[in-house]
């Protein structure tokens, strides 16, 4: 699966935007969790000037990892430009919920520093 990521990472750089998509697909198809191969498909979606369909990839990367990075930086800069050109934007997924709290000798440790 990595060398496939990295494969399709590369030709992205290239400029070969078919074949990245085709390999970026391919990825997300053997893993549906695997949300930074569904960043390389909003990638590849903003290279053709699809930032609709971009932000429609990370709003779907965002909704397997709400905590991931690059896919909260695109989605925010992504809706600026599509609220900035005046089109409907999705709102982004909420945040996750708070963690568990913890039980056992890790708990009542932190639990006593308060």
């Amino acid at each position: 699966m990595i060398e496939l990521m990295l494969q399709a990472e590369q030709t992205l750089g290239l400029g070969l935007v078919d074949q990245a998509e085709r390999l970026y697909a391919q990825a997300a198809a053997a893993d549906p969790k695997n949300a930074i191969a569904v960043i390389g498909l909003a990638r590849v979606q903003l290279e053709r000037g699809d930032e609709a369909g971009s932000h429609a990839l990370v709003l779907r990367a965002l909704a397997i990892d709400p905590e991931n990075a690059t896919a909260l930086r695109m989605e925010a800069r992504l809706r600026e430009v599509l609220a900035g050109e005046g089109r409907p934007v999705s709102p982004p997924p909420p945040p996750p919920p708070p963690a568990a709290p913890r039980h056992g000798l890790v708990g009542r440790l932190i639990g006593r520093r308060r």
